[in-house]
């Protein structure tokens, strides 16, 4: 997966993304977020922003390994004044598989730590703008269950979709689960599956939330294909091998140290997930 492409050299820029990358490298927090700076820091600057990050991890030698979502909800749109969802990449450090639907994190990497469960797609081909669910999962590899743990480097996790995006989309860690393939005879199935299945999320073997598929933009596989189009308008088109994380099917939880965290879905033919946070 190629690095995105930035613009000209921009000094306010290229200070901004070593200020936020060295806060989220070493788990510091940043005082004022950018949009509270700068009434003029958009959505425009901050992806300019998280494409410098991505330069200078990728000088470090990180590999881009695919992108996580942000506001998946288009009630939120509404609130933010947002035409679509936002997103961040994720790197191969910070994303890792499982072993047996089961693995485990060290807790002091994190600042204040949050665990959302998420579907995560790999592609096998690039995704077209303008794809409906049926055509986005057909470049579908394989569909997994997986746990995103977002950290947010902002005072009382206050912030603005631009901060959100700049600040590595507050991506801490993905882990994903026993993959599923998609077979291409079962996508009908499967696109209706995703819109309707539970999803129960417990912490220590007791139920904290029941979350659902259409959380997710009604779908995760809608929420692919909106991703696809929105990210190809802003000339980053999705490309093959990519993990997509498609946004949280419960409210985003905190998490510490010595939690036991699992996800189950109902209605969905896909395994569970278990997390321990050491």
């Amino acid at each position: 997966m190629s690095v995105p492409a930035c613009s000209a050299s921009d000094p306010d820029r290229e200070a901004l993304a070593r200020e936020l990358l060295t806060a989220w490298t070493e788990r510091q927090a940043v005082a004022v977020p950018p949009s509270e700076r700068d009434i003029q820091f958009d959505l425009d600057a901050a992806y300019a922003v998280e494409a410098e990050i991505a330069r200078l991890r990728a000088e470090s030698g990180r590999k881009l390994t695919g992108r996580k979502v942000g506001y998946a909800n288009k009630a939120m749109w509404r609130i933010l004044k947002l035409e679509t969802l936002v997103w961040a990449h994720m790197y191969d450090d910070t994303v890792r598989d499982s072993r047996g639907s089961a693995a485990d994190l060290d807790a002091s990497q994190f600042r204040a730590a949050r665990i959302e469960p998420e579907i995560v797609f790999r592609l096998k081909e690039p995704a077209a703008e303008g794809a409906d669910a049926a055509a986005a999962l057909a470049c579908v590899d394989w569909i997994a269950l997986g746990f995103e743990i977002i950290d947010c480097p902002f005072p009382d996790w206050k912030f603005q979709p631009p901060d959100f995006v700049a600040a590595l989309g507050l991506h801490a860690a993905l882990v994903v689960g026993e993959p599923r393939r998609v077979d291409p005879r079962a996508i009908p199935d499967i696109v209706e599956q995703l819109g309707a299945f539970k999803l129960r999320l417990s912490k220590n073997g007791e139920l904290v939330e029941e979350g659902a598929g259409k959380n997710s933009l009604r779908s995760p596989a809608l929420c692919l294909a909106e991703l696809a189009s929105a990210a190809g308008q802003r000339g980053e088109p999705l490309a093959r091998g990519e993990l997509v994380s498609t946004g949280t099917l419960t409210t985003a939880q905190a998490v510490e140290r010595g939690d036991h965290w699992r996800a189950d879905t109902e209605g969905l033919e896909i395994g569970g997930l278990e997390l321990a946070i050491r």
